[in-house]
């Protein structure tokens, strides 16, 4: 295994660095990857308090060229995780749609850069992408629009990729955490002044929030989550699908079999009343 190298997007904080580390400690020579390399202060602290190295490149996935720059400074890749990511917390008519490709440009067409970037090298170590998704990537959730539309283009998108990598010896995985206790829910810029700028819409959104409020007190760790993704990196035959807690398992499971819709309709919808 000490061979093997996998390349983490995100790490300077929560499931990223959680990964990394954890990945590391399994053997695995981890290029931890972040957009600012002056972050990296509590990934090497972590990595030193756990007694393993791991290797720094400053990498933005939403810059080709700094995508390319940092791929073509590898000798091999066995695994790429996909996990950088961004929050947002808005509805359609209260913000812009420059807000939207904003989102979608980081937590979708980022995916695609890196992934797209990484299969040949993928190829001939016969590797796997595994990328984190979340449960917002199967079932719509209020004032999540244009979070979860990017989650599930991700999700398509894998789904539709997975068969055809195969046939060129290439695995991929989704992981599909809920509620993960880490510094992106922080990022999402939850503050009274959203709530204030919120107009007709503040009633549905403070309820929202005492909602979200409630189910963040029960989240996961990204040890957690991270103790799960290394297992997808080991396995012989790692499943396409993966959710990381039984209450993931449950939420994402009201949707998949929910035909026409109503269920998570009636479930999302009692959130905001």
């Amino acid at each position: 295994m000490s061979s093997k190298t996998v390349l983490i997007t995100g790490t300077s904080s929560g499931i990223g660095l959680a990964t990394a580390v954890a990945a590391a400690q399994s053997g695995w020579h981890v290029v931890a990857t972040m957009r600012d390399t002056t972050k990296a202060t509590a990934l090497l602290a972590a990595a030193e308090q756990a007694g393993v190295s791991v290797d720094v490149r400053a990498l933005d996935v939403t810059d080709p060229a700094s995508v390319a720059l940092c791929l073509a400074g590898l000798d091999r890749l066995d695994a790429l995780v996909n996990n950088a990511g961004a929050g947002h917390l808005g509805t359609l008519e209260q913000e812009s749609l420059d807000d939207v490709r904003a989102v979608m440009e980081v937590n979708f067409f980022g995916v695609l850069t890196v992934t797209k970037a990484a299969l040949p090298l993928l190829r001939v170590s016969k590797g796997r992408v595994v990328t984190v998704t979340s449960v917002g990537g199967v079932v719509g959730q209020p004032f999540n629009e244009a979070y979860c539309a990017a989650k599930f283009a991700v999700e398509g998108f894998m789904e539709s990729l997975a068969p055809v990598a195969a046939t060129v010896g290439v695995a991929i995985s989704v992981v599909e955490p809920g509620a993960v206790a880490s510094e992106f829910v922080s990022n999402v810029g939850v503050i009274d002044a959203v709530i204030e700028q919120a107009g007709p819409y503040a009633p549905a959104l403070t309820a929202y929030l005492a909602h979200t409020s409630g189910v963040f007190a029960n989240a996961q760790t990204p040890q957690d989550v991270a103790g799960q993704l290394v297992e997808v990196l080991a396995a012989e035959r790692p499943a396409f699908r993966v959710l990381t807690s039984d209450a993931a398992r449950a939420f994402a499971g009201v949707k998949l079999a929910d035909l026409d819709g109503s269920v998570v309709q009636g479930l999302t919808g009692s959130w905001i009343a």
